[in-house]
């Protein structure tokens, strides 16, 4: 796991906020049980000859606990850091930045983790679903979003979301809804510049020539959302690794904006607490070589006795500040709703 904070430090950004999220967090394994959830498989590897472990007593119940979220920023707060990003904007800046806020809770004596991430996967099954543990913190993912891949013949693939629309209530709705969110011209630019944006960091470690967009702008339905999706693809350069190219590329272009060191400076100023694992990225790396990746995003975090849960958007000239507020609410939803007695 690299936290947001991380990329920061990166991009030689410095932060008015504090943070106790740790900002790297990485582990070699030479035992792994890996499932298949497509093939409902599951294999044990062990590079060190341990037996697989006894699984007949693993735990198939849960209930789920119930967390009372408070938002750290009303709306009228929240809406004027709009109003500000689109001042910056029309200043001349920026073209776009990724504004987000937190929801926080107290962990309870008796909170169930791994009920927790349960009613989490139940609730808000996506792709990139993911649960960490160490004894200082832990991270419940529900990620829709690949950062990055790289194949074990050097390809790097990077999906951004940027643009979103509710899903429909019927099918006839969420048809309709795909017509607008693919003809939105706000959702468009966004996507179009957070685009151009990886195109360029993936540029960084590329081979001259190899860099493309083979999908641009596309809808794609997600359980509770609709999403524009990019994919942008490039051949890294052969004395390069995985390592280079996550220095090269976090923060999440995402979940930042364009210019990137810019747009962070100007979201440092204008959020009101660190952002700590949430825009960060969670990420493994194989002993081929080859990696995958996700922004961590939709993800419940634990530090210490603080849980915590962000959800943003990105902000252009032609956002609407209530409508981006709204558009922020329709993420972050399922998982306050997954939790709520």
């Amino acid at each position: 796991m690299i936290a947001y904070e991380a990329g920061l430090n990166l991009e030689n950004v410095s932060s008015r906020h504090s943070s106790l999220t740790p900002t790297f967090i990485a582990a070699s394994f030479n035992d792994v049980l890996a499932f298949d959830r497509h093939e409902k498989r599951c294999w044990w590897s062990s590079q060190t000859g341990h037996p697989a472990p006894d699984l007949s007593r693993a735990r198939l119940s849960y209930k789920t606990p119930s967390i009372r979220f408070r938002p750290e920023q009303s709306r009228e707060t929240w809406t004027d850091a709009v109003r500000k990003v689109i001042a910056f904007i029309k200043a001349g800046d920026i073209f776009q930045a990724n504004l987000t806020m937190r929801w926080f809770a107290e962990r309870a004596d008796d909170f169930d983790e791994l009920a927790a991430y349960q009613a989490l996967r139940d609730t808000s099954p996506a792709p990139f679903g993911a649960y960490l543990k160490t004894p200082a913190f832990s991270l419940l993912s529900a990620s829709v979003e690949r950062f990055l891949s790289l194949s074990t013949k050097g390809l790097i693939e990077t999906r951004p979301i940027k643009g979103t629309i509710s899903l429909g209530m019927t099918a006839a709705e969420t048809t309709h809804n795909m017509r607008l969110l693919a003809s939105d011209e706000k959702e468009l630019a966004e996507n179009l510049m957070i685009t151009d944006l990886m195109r360029n960091d993936i540029g960084r470690v590329s081979r001259i020539g190899s860099v493309c967009v083979p999908q641009l702008s596309q809808v794609e339905q997600f359980p509770h959302v609709l999403h524009l999706v990019s994919a942008i693809q490039g051949q890294l350069r052969p004395e390069l690794d995985a390592v280079d190219l996550l220095k090269a590329t976090l923060p999440p272009g995402s979940v930042t904006g364009a210019p990137k060191k810019r747009a962070m400076e100007i979201i440092d100023l204008l959020e009101t607490s660190s952002r700590g694992a949430y825009c960060g990225s969670l990420f493994r790396i194989g002993h081929d070589g080859g990696m995958d990746s996700s922004v961590i995003i939709r993800s419940m975090s634990r530090v210490g006795n603080l849980l915590a849960i962000g959800s943003g958007g990105g902000i252009t000239v032609l956002s609407d500040p209530l409508r981006e507020y709204e558009e922020m609410l329709l993420k972050v939803a399922p998982i306050l709703k997954a939790f709520e007695e």
